[in-house]
């Protein structure tokens, strides 16, 4: 179980909001949110109502402005993400609709385009364990979150022209 505790404010001030579960739209809370205090479980914020827009992963620990980590607006909506203790695997596309070259992982992927010699990985089918795509290899710059699922187009998750890079299993930290 997670818990994440969302302030208005800058450095863990003004009215604050404890949550252990999915909150699709913050504003029903809080006028605004700043900062945030992860004090058990991993989570996935938004920048947008209904899990939509830019995504950050946040594990325990306390976050004094949204911008520490690469915020650019407040947060408004979160997504507690389940533990998972089984095996983690899924698998790659090339292209959108499940068409190109593919590969299955069941490990973390720094660098997809040197591993697999694919320039993009525009959609996937996780089977097993919840992972996260980076935009840049070594799992750095804008993040997508994937639980088990199928993904047809993985850049309608995020609304942009972001390419897929390198992906990460959410592991024991959580």
């Amino acid at each position: 179980m997670g818990k994440i505790i969302f302030y208005e404010d800058r450095n863990f001030q003004g009215r604050h909001y404890e949550c252990m579960s999915d909150c699709s739209d913050m504003s029903s809370f809080l006028s605004r949110c700043h900062s945030c205090r992860v004090e058990s479980g991993c989570f996935v914020v938004y920048d947008r109502p209904n899990f939509i827009g830019n995504q950050y992963f946040l594990r325990r620990g306390e976050y004094s402005d949204y911008v520490s980590f690469g915020m650019n607006d407040s947060i408004r909506s979160c997504h507690l993400i389940p533990q998972h203790r089984g095996s983690f695997r899924m698998r790659i596309f090339e292209r959108e609709n499940f068409l190109g070259q593919s590969h299955e992982l069941a490990d973390d992927c720094d660098n997809i385009m040197d591993r697999y010699r694919m320039s993009d990985c525009q959609s996937c089918s996780v089977m097993d364990g919840h992972w996260l795509m980076y935009e840049q290899p070594h799992y750095r710059g804008r993040v997508v979150y994937l639980s088990p699922g199928e993904y047809r187009s993985i850049r309608e998750l995020v609304h942009s022209g972001i390419r897929l890079s390198s992906v990460r299993r959410i592991m024991d930290y959580c």
